[in-house]
Parts: structure tokens; sequence; C-alpha cells
């Protein structure tokens, strides 16, 4: 965990999440979606790229009932897409930010309601109730805050977990940050 010299605090933690799903219009099992998240150290959520990229993780959704990797959802659309997003960055926040507080950060209010219980799931009941177990497990053990970001407004982490949800639905590896520019998928 990074420290600021001299304070004993440990430096705010942001995990941006996001999903993508190209054929959101007539979706079923078989639709290609996919969900990325990244982490990042001393982030003002200004949405100019501060703070230190520690981690990023992607994957496609997974609707398969009989796959070890399958979490609830029954179809890939947009909305499977961010509610898998958020379950996997939980879980990587309660694993690795046992003592710093975090921010969820994501683009789709749809996402961030269900999981923090304020909106009821119509859809996607079984994924969403794994998303809000992972929500109140991730507060009953640290602290915790989601925040809501403008979509494709050039912010640079929200754009950079768009690039690592659109490249895990289309099958392809993420663009190494170095070479990677916001709004680039």
């Amino acid at each position: 965990m990074s420290f600021v010299e001299g304070d004993s605090s440990p430096l705010p933690i942001s995990i941006y999440v996001d999903g993508s799903c190209i054929e959101n219009r007539n979706v079923g099992p078989n639709t290609a979606a996919g969900w990325g998240f990244l982490v990042v150290i001393g982030d003002r959520g200004l949405g100019k790229g501060t703070g230190d990229l520690i981690h990023e993780e992607s994957g496609m959704v997974v609707t398969d009932k009989e796959s070890t990797d399958w979490i609830g959802a029954e179809v890939g659309s947009n909305n499977t897409a961010e509610l898998s997003a958020m379950i996997y960055a939980l879980k990587w926040a309660i694993t690795q930010c046992p003592n710093a507080p975090v921010t969820i950060r994501a683009d789709s209010m749809y996402a961030l309601k269900i999981t923090d219980g304020t909106w009821k799931a119509k859809e996607n009941k079984v994924l969403a109730n794994r998303a809000q177990e992972m929500w109140k497990e991730a507060t009953n053990l640290i602290e915790i805050n989601s925040a809501h970001v403008r979509a494709h407004a050039g912010h640079r982490w929200n754009e950079r977990a768009d690039h690592l949800a659109f490249r895990a639905q289309s099958n392809e590896g993420a663009i190494p940050l170095q070479f990677w520019k916001p709004g680039q998928r």
C-alpha cells in the first residue's frame, strides 16, 4: 500500500468499472459482452488521469451456468457486463484494500444503484443479487463508496475502463497503457 510521506493514512483508491456489448439491441446467452476495471491510487476523480494505475483486469461475461466462472449472467448485455465489472472490482477491493478508502467509479447508474441496493432489479436478478451480496460484504470489511462518472466525456480512467471492457467483449487484449490514448477502443 502506498502512503503519503510523513502521513500514516493510506492514499485513496479509485476503481473504475465499465461494461461493453456491441450487439446490445438483441441480447441472448451467446451475445458477446465484456467487463473491465482498473485501480488507481491517488486519483482525484476529476478526469485528468491523476494518480498511479496499479492494476487492471477484464474478461468476457460468462452465461454458461455449468462454467466455474459463471457469476449469474444469463445473457450478454451492457447491463450484465456492468454488473460483472462491479462484482470483480469488489472482489479485488475486498482482498487487496483492507485498510484504504475505496471509491468505485462507474458510468452506469444502473450498475451503481443495483449494486448498492437503491434500485430493485427487474432483470438479471441472479447477477444483481450477487452484486448486492458483494457490496454488503465489501461495506462490512472496508470503507467503500461509489460515484457516477459521465460516459465518453474524456475522463481518462473511465475511458481506459471502457477500453478494457470493449477489448474483452471483442476477445482482444488491451493496448498497453503507454501506447493507448483516451477514447481509443
